[in-house]
């Protein structure tokens, strides 16, 4: 039968939910097993409202990335010191501090205690727990070695945020300086340029056409500041359209490889990731056609989807990987070579992950030029504009000076 219930955790947090049982003792206990003081259990009206309830979680909540590399961690810490799984994943859950994060733990224990494999309980949180994520977790669970599989996840997670910190604070400086910049113009166009068109014309001072052409702009945006705004408006909800749906993502990630640097940048965290991905893969005895279409997870972007047909026909007509990566144009002549060697001595897995390594110790040193780069770029823009609108406001002055001496 479903039985509601509400309870306590150790910390003293009151949570409910409905669990399935024989009876209300049995279920008792099994929330106890859990770390739940139970204070009130009834049966439940609606039969589904468990199944319900799962989903809901399966489809709304995820652990962020942060919260996922601890999570790994501590199973693999867990595990290596003789825990099990279900007390592993207990301990974590209790140790949350938001509610919907210890929840979905919590229906993963669930759902092993019902019988159900570890890899086909994170299935059920694609959010959390991609592709890759359950095939290395499968591998464990099929070798018993998953332990050592929790180990390397922790590295593959560990460095895709560490990566991700890398980017966002190498970004954050650069981002910091637009914003100062359009606060500037902003406060020029609005505040100060309507003091300096009333003293022009009270001194019946003939403006140069680029101070012209700079009021004129202040004066438009004043009096159209509802289309401008809504101008504006539109601009952040297509940015948002772009970020969050499906084809503006797509789109996104299909142009990223044409911008100048950036694009250069962005393959290479691309080709980390897969390689990554793919020796980690290979290393846990999964199928190299097997590990190919996991890895597509990795990225949507057409360029490396039609590097994976290319990678996976030769495979399939008995060619080697490294051909098609080598023609592919997307790799670096050095990891085709270093694939190819893998290829040779049977180390294909061990290959792909030390290119990853290298790779990976290159864009951090990309990332550092990218971003020494762009500050220039920024300031001396900032300086341009500052400068061209502090000229234009202050040379009929100057001519007016000149004319009175």
């Amino acid at each position: 039968m479903i039985l509601t219930y509400e309870a306590m955790d150790a910390e003293g947090r009151r949570t409910h939910d409905a669990v399935e049982a024989p009876n209300s003792k049995e279920a008792v206990e099994l929330l106890r097993r859990r770390g739940l003081f139970v204070t009130r259990i009834e049966q439940s009206a609606e039969p589904k409202a468990k199944t319900a309830t799962s989903g809901a979680h399966g489809d709304r909540s995820r652990l962020p990335l942060k919260v996922l590399a601890l999570f790994t961690r501590q199973m693999a810490m867990l595990l290596h010191a003789g825990s099990g799984v279900v007390p592993a994943i207990s301990t974590i859950a209790r140790q949350m501090k938001k509610p919907v994060q210890a929840d979905l733990l919590r229906s993963v224990v669930t759902e092993l205690e019902d019988g159900t494999p570890l890899t086909d309980a994170f299935r059920k949180h694609p959010r959390t727990f991609d592709p890759v994520y359950c095939a290395i977790v499968s591998a464990g669970e099929a070798s018993g070695t998953l332990t050592q599989m929790f180990e390397r996840l922790a590295i593959i997670v560990g460095r895709r945020r560490a990566i991700r910190k890398k980017i966002l604070g190498a970004f954050a400086y650069p981002a910091l300086l637009i914003v100062m910049c359009v606060s500037i113009l902003q406060s020029v166009l609005l505040f100060v340029l309507p003091r300096f068109a009333d003293m022009f014309e009270q001194l019946g001072v003939e403006a140069p056409a680029s101070t012209e052409l700079l009021l004129a702009t202040g004066a438009a945006v004043r009096t159209n500041w509802m289309f401008v705004l809504a101008g504006i408006v539109a601009f952040g909800l297509g940015v948002a359209w772009l970020a969050t749906s499906t084809a503006g993502r797509r789109w996104l990630t299909n142009i990223q490889l044409s911008i100048p640097v950036f694009g250069r940048l962005r393959s290479r965290l691309i080709q980390a990731q897969i390689l990554r991905t793919l020796g980690m893969l290979l290393e846990s005895r999964v199928g190299l056609l097997d590990a190919l279409e996991l890895a597509r997870g990795a990225t949507r972007n057409q360029r490396f989807q039609h590097l994976f047909d290319s990678v996976e026909n030769n495979v399939t007509s008995g060619g080697a990987p490294s051909a098609a990566f080598d023609s592919s144009g997307l790799m670096e002549p050095y990891i085709c070579q270093a694939i190819r060697t893998g290829e040779e001595s049977g180390s294909l897995g061990e290959a792909m992950t030390y290119c990853a390594d290298i790779l990976d110790e290159s864009n951090e040193e990309l990332i550092s030029v990218v971003t020494k780069l762009v500050e220039p770029v920024i300031l001396i823009g900032m300086g341009a504009i500052v400068g061209g609108v502090a000229i234009s406001l202050f040379l009929p002055l100057f001519d007016l000076t000149s004319a009175m001496g």
